[in-house]
């Protein structure tokens, strides 16, 4: 639909620019356009992303990175694709006032981000009888006849129920939710428990030393978390010796640790005590299916934890921001802590995927 926007615009001698969120996003769109102008066009710059069309109308592809750098030029229409993830100073400051000088149109295009963004309360001008001149539309993905039904089905079995809303559904969340639902009811795992013959147990583990290290294990064989130790400020040997003491008591079948920074070297150490340890390497990508998995876990009643009072804390407060690039970033909020958070995303993943992949000398 933007596609056909923009085409028609510039067929008529329109100026238009396609504004993304990153240069890496706005890339994608101009190999679209090309490959649909491409016997259409009297000029192309490659350097500017610009098609020029006969009658002298023109598209240009942007990113909206620099707000400033889409100052000047008088526009008939601006598309301003997953605007919900760009600033809002791109309209405000850029292209809404280019749009005056020549009574141009906008087109805003975008996955919901919640209701605390501009673009929900741009989206609601169209609903405002004191704006005539906005209009808004809201469509699930089922809508959409390209898709195979099939595959909506799949991603609501495989993403919580909150990321499938937004994505699938296209539905505007209270920003005030937060990653891991049904905490409370998944809270019935006893504190008091002895290790069971014949069952399974695995942990896992998130380092720190001015902040917390946490160890979290997890009866994979019952799928309910067993224990957690969590401390700080104390040195490294000191904190090996605590997992020790842990894993004599559990006997692990394995223990997956964040390796980045300084768990490597920790994770080494283990190794040579005997322990089936894996270093787990975090990176943005891994985090959040790590995590997805663990909210995912907790949603459907697969895993039951303790009441512990740090833990609970934790998981009700953690946040996720969508990022440009469409994945989420998860992390606690400003001041606050999420050790035992991804001690228990580790623990799980080492109770679906155990020591499969793991080989020890």
């Amino acid at each position: 639909m933007g596609k056909l926007a923009v085409i028609e615009s510039a067929l008529r001698g329109g100026v238009v620019y396609w504004i993304m969120p990153s240069y890496r996003m706005a890339e994608d769109v101009w190999r679209s356009l090309k490959g649909t102008l491409q016997s259409v066009w009297v000029e192309k710059n490659e350097q500017q992303r610009l098609i020029v069309l006969p009658g002298g109308g023109l598209i240009r592809v942007r990113s909206g990175d620099d707000p400033d750098s889409l100052r000047g030029m008088g526009l008939d229409l601006a598309v301003l694709d997953e605007a919900a993830f760009l600033r809002e100073r791109v309209w405000t400051a850029a292209l809404r006032p280019a749009l005056s000088d020549r009574r141009g149109r906008a087109l805003f295009l975008s996955t919901p981000k919640g209701i605390g963004n501009w673009f929900y309360r741009i989206f609601n001008f169209g609903f405002d009888p004191a704006r005539p001149d906005w209009q808004s539309w809201q469509f699930p993905t089922l809508d959409n006849p390209r898709i195979d039904p099939g595959e909506i089905e799949d991603a609501q079995r495989d993403l919580p129920d909150r990321v499938f809303r937004a994505e699938y559904l296209a539905e505007f969340l209270d920003d005030s939710g937060g990653v891991f639902r049904n905490v409370l009811t998944a809270t019935t795992a006893p504190l008091d428990t002895m290790p069971l013959a014949g069952h399974r147990y695995v942990f896992g583990v998130d380092w720190g030393r001015v902040d917390f290290t946490c160890a979290i294990a997890i009866d994979a064989t019952e799928s309910r978390m067993v224990a957690i130790d969590r401390f700080n400020r104390i040195g490294w040997a000191s904190q090996r010796a605590r997992l020790v003491t842990l894993a004599q008591r559990w006997q692990p079948h394995a223990i997956w640790a964040e390796e980045n920074s300084i768990g490597g070297p920790n994770v080494e150490a283990l190794r040579s005590e005997g322990l089936p340890i894996f270093g787990f390497v975090t990176t943005s990508a891994s985090k959040d299916d790590m995590i997805t998995a663990l909210a995912l876990a907790l949603e459907r009643g697969k895993l039951t934890i303790q009441p512990d009072p740090v833990l609970l804390h934790e998981l009700q407060t953690y946040t996720q921001t969508r990022l440009s690039s469409g994945r989420y970033r998860y992390s606690a909020p400003e001041g606050g802590h999420d050790d035992t958070v991804i001690a228990l995303a580790l623990a799980y993943q080492a109770a679906q995927y155990g020591s499969a992949s793991l080989s020890f000398g």
